[in-house]
């Protein structure tokens, strides 16, 4: 029988110090990047008044003409940055509730993440009336109350994988009835403001959004990807996993904790995103998972692809907004509205794989 080739290649110094690359991974990310580089350049140059990507590039480099510099330097590119974070943060937030659960249904949507934090935003608009920054530390701490909660509800000797989608999916439709009743509450101007707020918009978004949202993740990329190793080996099951020396609910509750931070920093930051978190891993996962030769049985661990994730959210989000500008104009269609309409059709469509798998 032939021998496929190595996927992997081995980087060393002359100190000793060796690096092993997925050649298929690192190359799916590069590609990723660079069209995630390219949609935003398009989305800069697009609006009520276009630029022209050259033009667009001139000014990003200080060498353009000052009216041009202004449009896209003050007013576009910090909506942009929105988008690639936001994007980051749920394709990451995902893959590791996914990976944590060993669960492709356990994204930030399903589990009730960003109703909760919508439910924390909500009670700032409409009990409290607060402003822009009150209503974004709202969100953050409702996802966390909401994470805590779905934690604490699921935990029983450990948080099983499926154990913890049920009682997410529960929360989650008690958080979308509350949110509910808070609207009704509100007046009329509050309810508008809220229903927008809800629907996950970049309209608007401007530095105050980019640089808190930068700064957390600047802080957990780090933490999460000297995780990662620990996460590949839960993923083949916790007994084997424990053999293996990874200290299994240590990993897990920082793991789940720092996807959480991320779901509501990125929901604070433009509303909550529907269906970013769900589809960015499951695609990145296929695009960096090897083919099987026909007639292999099992179940191969491929890992979580937590840098082809974070890329691939990216990459969703600048192109939803950007399909949503160029078919409705820019304050026409929120780019929530975009991503829920085609994570609806994928989420239908992992339902009916998992069903014919045999997992559900």
């Amino acid at each position: 029988m032939r021998t496929p080739p190595s996927r992997t290649r081995v980087l060393r110094t002359r100190d000793g110090f060796s690096v092993r690359l997925d050649v298929r991974a690192c190359t799916v990310v590069l590609v990723l990047l660079a069209v995630a580089l390219t949609m935003s350049v398009l989305l800069i140059g697009t609006g009520d008044f276009p630029v022209p990507a050259g033009d667009v590039l001139r000014a990003l480099a200080g060498d353009g003409d000052p009216g041009q510099e202004f449009v896209v330097r003050e007013l576009r590119l910090p909506r942009v940055l929105v988008a690639l974070l936001v994007g980051a943060a749920l394709g990451l937030a995902g893959a590791l509730l996914q990976s944590v659960s060993r669960n492709p249904l356990g994204s930030p949507d399903v589990l009730g993440l960003g109703q909760g934090s919508a439910a924390g935003a909500l009670v700032v608009i409409v009990l409290l009336s607060g402003s822009a920054a009150q209503v974004a530390a709202g969100a953050l701490a409702g996802g966390l109350a909401t994470g805590a909660v779905i934690h604490l509800l699921a935990w029983r000797q450990g948080v099983h994988g499926y154990r913890l989608v049920l009682v997410g999916i529960g929360v989650n439709a008690v958080l979308v009835a509350v949110n509910g009743y808070l609207i009704t509450k509100a007046d009329l101007v509050d309810a508008a403001r809220a229903v927008v707020w809800m629907t996950g918009s970049l309209n608007g978004r401007d530095w105050s959004q980019v640089w808190p949202l930068l700064t957390l993740c600047a802080v957990l990329l780090p933490v999460v990807l000297g995780n990662a190793r620990g996460l590949r080996m839960m993923e083949m099951g916790d007994d084997t996993a424990y053999a293996l020396g990874v200290r299994v609910e240590r990993v897990r509750v920082l793991l789940t904790t720092a996807a959480v931070l991320l779901t509501a920093a990125a929901t604070a930051a433009a509303g909550p995103i529907a269906f970013v978190a769900l589809t960015a891993p499951q695609l990145a996962r296929r695009l960096t998972l090897p083919r099987r030769p026909k007639g292999a049985k099992g179940a191969a661990v491929s890992g979580p692809h937590l840098v082809a994730s974070l890329c691939m959210g990216a990459v969703l989000l600048v192109t939803a907004d950007w399909t949503a500008q160029r078919v409705f104009g820019a304050d026409q269609l929120p780019v929530g509205v975009v991503t829920g309409v085609l994570g609806g059709v994928h989420l239908l469509w992992l339902l009916v794989t998992e069903r014919r798998a045999g997992r559900m």
